[in-house]
């Protein structure tokens, strides 16, 4: 009998997770994050020289030890904005920038919090079936962006996102979450509908010959902008420069593979009296922030990953279902976040690691390079994080902010958990 439930509860998840799908990228990465890029010279890894070639990146500091010296939780907020020079482009190749025609002036949409997502739609205008090899985000304006995400609009969906458009006032919509466009194309959180993604740390990517994200004739792109209003609201006017190809018989297209887990971080014991610190308030607020959809991530997420278990470690594991290869892989938490970690097969003689983050630094979430690591159908990819209150004495970001029950929220002083898969597919 226990077989029997036990199967009857994984069908019951894979059956929902369609459903969801619409909350759940609305959970991913409002998410964030940054794109598991490759060297241009090879078909694994990213650009970022300072992870160890042919590893799976990662820091090597012991759990618990302290966050590295000017990190996000040293500092709360803000982006490194030394830029390397570009890197040459390659036969075939050319870049094409697309930029907020305007400066945007964020402000919270919903008149509470200090968070506002907005969407950004750009025409890269493309003639013919193309390939983004690599991709440079440039956040405008660094002390508000918290990330930016690239959306791919097919053709057949423009005009729907140009109504949306014109009916928002002001340049772009609001879009906690996803892109707020219905029909955007991808398959889920196994094939999310993502061109790229940048957030602090994040560099050029530049990914290995022959590989590549498809974007069609006529496709459109949406730029999804988060911006963090801790430090007051400034004007922004971001861009990304593509790097594009024909698209021939012989490329391989990448995919993004989401893994998210929840997020239930009870308060402090000694802070156990406050306001949010009840689950229900807690979740309260984040949908008075973000709205009812969004907002409801928390709940939804227990629905894909098993029952609601309180504590600062949260885990989530699915079965990988085609046969793909691993490229390359990134984490994404905010503030409160101490380590993340990916894992397929755990326990089991086949047990790999592909991220082992050991000291989470909000300021460095570029990507890191793996070995081409192939999955079969039936392997179980798991994410795990680990996320601590006791960050919230040390960080600027938490000043005059009392403890509570933390859940997935789009807020920078919100969490999330999420593992990022590029992979390749035959």
């Amino acid at each position: 009998m226990a077989a029997r439930v036990s199967r009857s509860r994984a069908s019951r998840r894979r059956g929902l997770a369609p459903l969801l799908l619409a909350a759940l990228l609305a959970l991913v990465l409002a998410g964030c994050g940054a794109d598991a890029g490759t060297d241009a010279g090879t078909d694994a890894g990213s650009h970022d020289s300072s992870v160890a070639a042919g590893t799976a990146g990662g820091t090597t500091e012991a759990p618990g030890a302290a966050p590295p010296s000017g990190s996000g939780h040293a500092s709360g907020h803000g982006a490194d904005t030394t830029r390397a020079a570009p890197v040459a482009l390659r036969p075939g190749e050319r870049r094409d920038r697309l930029a907020m025609p305007e400066d945007y002036t964020p402000r919270a949409p919903t008149g509470v919090g200090t968070d506002d997502y907005r969407c950004f739609l750009l025409d890269p205008a493309t003639t013919r079936d193309q390939v983004i090899t690599g991709f440079d985000v440039r956040p405008g304006n660094p002390d508000v962006v918290h990330h930016v995400i690239l959306f791919r609009v097919p053709a057949a969906g423009v005009a729907a996102a140009e109504e949306r458009d014109a009916a928002t006032p002001g340049q772009g919509w609001t879009c906690f979450g996803d892109s707020g466009l219905s029909g955007a194309g991808g398959g889920g959180l196994d094939d999310a509908p993502w061109l790229g993604a940048w957030a602090p740390g994040g560099r050029e990517q530049v990914w290995g010959r022959g590989l590549g994200v498809g974007l069609g004739e006529g496709d459109r792109v949406v730029m999804q902008v988060h911006y963090n209003l801790l430090q007051g609201a400034a004007p922004d006017r971001s861009a990304v420069d593509l790097r594009l190809a024909d698209r021939t018989p012989q490329t391989r297209l990448l995919r993004t593979v989401l893994l998210p887990a929840p997020v239930e971080l009870p308060c402090r014991a000694a802070h156990a009296d406050g306001p949010l610190c009840d689950r229900a308030a807690s979740l309260s607020d984040v949908k008075a922030r973000f709205g009812e959809g969004p907002g409801s991530t928390a709940d939804l997420l227990h629905l894909l990953c098993g029952e609601l278990q309180p504590g600062p470690v949260q885990t989530c594991t699915r079965p990988v279902t085609t046969r793909e290869t691993v490229r390359g892989v990134a984490g994404h938490m905010h503030l409160l976040g101490r380590s993340i970690e990916i894992e397929v097969d755990p326990g089991t003689p086949r047990a790999r690691t592909l991220l082992d983050t050991r000291v989470w630094d909000f300021d460095d979430q570029g990507s890191r390079r793996v070995r081409p690591t192939v999955l079969e159908p039936g392997d179980q990819l798991r994410v795990t994080c680990r996320h601590d209150q006791e960050l919230r004495d040390r960080l600027p970001a938490f000043e005059g902010q009392p403890d509570k029950y933390v859940v997935w929220g789009e807020g920078s002083t919100d969490e999330m958990c999420l593992g990022i898969l590029q992979v390749t597919r035959p």
